[in-house]
């Protein structure tokens, strides 16, 4: 069972399981197209995730899942792993 992370929406979620289940690297734009997110939202959210080390940034703007981001999916990552976002964090 995946940790409930203060700082993680739902989106991040969708995110992190569309880039896993398609196995590919993909812009915020198909990544948002994909799972009914706004593309500015999601470029914003996957930041976040990057900066958590649970996607990769790769050739400009593709991102991809992490082995981090499989294992907090599978529910190997505690909340502890995922430490809290600080506002000016954002």
């Amino acid at each position: 069972m995946r940790p409930r992370v203060p700082w993680m929406t739902s989106a991040d979620n969708r995110i992190l399981e569309f880039l896993d289940e398609k196995g590919i690297v993909a812009t915020p734009y198909v990544i948002a197209a994909n799972i009914d997110y706004n593309r500015l939202y999601v470029n914003e959210r996957i930041r976040i995730l990057a900066q958590n080390e649970l996607v990769e940034k790769g050739d400009e703007p593709l991102y991809q899942i992490t082995e981090r981001g499989r294992q907090y999916l599978q529910g190997e990552l505690g909340v502890d792993d995922l430490p809290a976002m600080h506002e000016e964090d954002r």
